[in-house]
């Protein structure tokens, strides 16, 4: 199995602060996101990313968000042994320290 890429919170945040363009992906449940996301963040619940496989492409990379780390490395697995990029946003929201809107 291929390693798994993971970005931490902070490099995420200066990504973002840079003006860098990312796919950011939040897997959490309607009833986290609720309390903010990461600007910019689709929202794909974790048991819908098989049945949405047609907005990934394989050419972009997606950081993966979910509450502490573990549901959002599932799904970069998953993704990964489809043949999409991904990384995995170490430690999730818990860690997060940055701007969230809520939606």
């Amino acid at each position: 199995m291929e390693e798994l890429k993971t970005i931490t919170t902070d490099e995420l945040e200066e990504k973002l602060e840079a003006g860098e363009e990312l796919e950011l992906v939040d897997v959490r449940e309607d009833d986290e996101v609720q309390h903010g996301m990461i600007e910019g963040a689709k929202h794909i619940r974790m048991s819908e990313i098989p049945e949405n496989l047609e907005y990934f492409d394989k050419d972009k990379e997606y950081i993966f968000i979910c509450r502490s780390g573990g549901r959002s490395q599932n799904v970069c697995y998953y993704l990964q042994d489809q043949g999409y990029k991904v990384r995995n946003m170490a430690g999730g929201m818990m860690n997060w320290n940055g701007e969230v809107i809520v939606k």
